[in-house]
């Protein structure tokens, strides 16, 4: 099966044929324009020359004369002759010729229209006379003195000798045609080659069926797709797109700060995470190019917010369980101690011990369940502090600890103070013994307080300044988000957030929520 036209070869032939059909056209046209002021302009030659021949002193008196055409005939052929037209008849007003180019024709009536001459006008026409087909005018001849009409002269023109002069002119017409049709070929061949380039040589068929595809693919798809041109303008954005970063209408969006850094950093970028609004996304970044030019930058996004609470969660639980292992194993061994001490007799030793155990597990619960009126960061608290001991960390609630309620939303609380004891644990799981994490949460002047404290190396300047930002964290991987979090609840809540050094060394990190009303 021969291969269908491509569009630009489609559009190089429409356009030769728009191009030669317009040319023939204007060339037509030139021709008929042409002939008409050929025409014209023989009509007002004979015009002149018959008016000249009509006022000749030397005519009328020729015409009072016994013979008149033995003056008449020879002076009508000298005009004739300078003047380069056809015929030169000088006539009475009876229509006798008493000259003519063809000498046997002096004598016979002359052919053609005077009525409108006889009576004191001019007449102009084409007749078909002795010599053909001819543009013609008569004028009358008057006599001196009284101004009676005493002759008539008719000159004229043939149509061929027209069309001669006309057909004289037709190479040159021709080679302007010519020159006008290449130049048109030549600017529409260049146009289509510039098209091919650009269309790949695809015909409108497999053009078609690439949008279908390509629109189809872009509403399926379940990933964001945003692509951006050399000049960092939005080109194009797909459903998912719009949806995970917020977009509305129709038109290419703005993209988040976020975003816009990601594209701006002008490096390829692999499962980069990314907050934007409430959302956790991760970023796909690469460059596009055709024949080694750049065309712009292609942004994948996807949604990764439920699977890091997700991850989140399992990972609290799995610490949570560690921690329970961990206590039951020393319970066990407690409980071994406790019932050898009963089997050897001493069993005030024993009772003692037990207490004492009790005592210290259930300190931590009232403290935090009478401190903390809210279940789920009772329960959070707990859960790191068992962390925490799994892990050979002190966690320690401060006493000042109160929170009644939930004045604020109990899903960004877990995440500023989860995230920020998170951060603790990690910054002192490399420092000696003892290895000290306080955690303070309360509400005071229309605003909640959480403030986490550590005693690890803390963070230099330059650190503490990059903490809250996007993929910073300490093992340098660009992939820590946990703080990032946090900054972007304290902003939604129009908080502060700030991190300092500890006295004696280590990090405090300090969030302010204001209360909503």
């Amino acid at each position: 099966m021969a291969r269908r036209w491509s569009i630009a070869r489609q559009l190089f032939a429409l356009q030769v044929l728009v191009v030669t059909l317009l040319v023939a056209i204007g060339t037509t046209g030139a021709v008929l324009l042409a002939r008409q002021d050929a025409r014209n302009a023989a009509i007002a030659e004979v015009t002149a020359v018959a008016q000249t021949i009509a006022h000749s002193p030397a005519v009328a008196g020729a015409l009072r004369g016994p013979d008149p055409s033995a003056t008449l005939q020879p002076y009508a052929e000298a005009i004739r002759r300078a003047t380069d037209i056809d015929f030169v008849v000088v006539m009475a007003p009876d229509r006798t010729r008493y000259s003519h180019p063809s000498p046997e024709l002096i004598g016979l009536p002359f052919a053609g229209t005077v009525a409108d001459a006889l009576a004191g006008g001019m007449v102009v026409e084409e007749y078909r006379g002795s010599l053909g087909d001819s543009w013609r005018t008569v004028v009358p001849v008057r006599a001196p003195g009284d101004g009676t009409i005493i002759g008539l002269v008719s000159v004229g023109i043939t149509t061929d000798t027209i069309n001669r002069g006309l057909i004289a002119q037709l190479p040159l017409v021709g080679a302007a045609t010519g020159v006008a049709l290449l130049l048109a070929a030549g600017g529409s061949w260049l146009l289509s080659r510039r098209l091919r380039r650009q269309t790949h040589g695809l015909g409108p068929a497999e053009m078609t069926r690439m949008y279908e595809y390509y629109d189809a693919v872009l509403h399926a798809v379940r990933e964001g797709l945003v692509v951006v041109d050399r000049d960092g303008r939005v080109t194009l954005i797909n459903d998912e797109g719009r949806r995970l970063l917020g977009a509305t209408g129709d038109g290419p969006p703005g993209l988040p700060p976020e975003v816009s850094g990601l594209i701006s950093e002008q490096r390829p970028m692999v499962d980069e995470p990314v907050l934007v609004g409430d959302r956790v996304l991760v970023a796909n970044r690469r460059e596009t190019r055709f024949d080694g030019r750049v065309l712009g930058t292609v942004l994948t996004l996807r949604d990764h917010t439920e699977l890091r609470a997700l991850t989140g969660e399992l990972d609290s639980v799995r610490g949570l369980t560690e921690a329970l292992r961990a206590q039951a194993h020393e319970a066990a061994n407690r409980l071994h101690t406790v019932l050898t001490m009963v089997e050897l007799g001493r069993t005030d030793d024993a009772i003692r011990l037990a207490t004492e155990e009790l005592a210290l597990a259930q300190q931590l619960t009232d403290q935090v369940v009478g401190a903390v009126d809210e279940p789920a960061l009772a329960a959070l608290l707990l859960g790191k502090s068992a962390q925490a001991g799994e892990r050979g960390v002190e966690l320690t609630v401060d006493t000042e600890s109160r929170l009644t309620g939930s004045p604020v939303a109990g899903r960004d609380l877990l995440t500023v103070v989860g995230n920020l004891i998170d951060n603790a644990l990690e910054a002192v799981g490399g420092s000696p013994a003892p290895r000290r994490v306080g955690v303070l949460v309360r509400e005071e002047n229309g605003e909640v307080l959480v403030r986490v404290t550590d005693n690890g190396p803390g963070l230099r300047p330059d650190e503490a300044a990059a903490a809250f930002r996007r993929g910073w964290s300490t093992k340098g991987d660009g992939h820590g988000i946990g703080l990032s979090l946090v900054r972007q609840v304290a902003e939604r809540y129009g908080g502060s957030y700030v991190i300092e050094t500890a006295p004696g060394g280590g990090a405090v990190l300090t969030v302010r929520l204001p209360v909503p009303a």
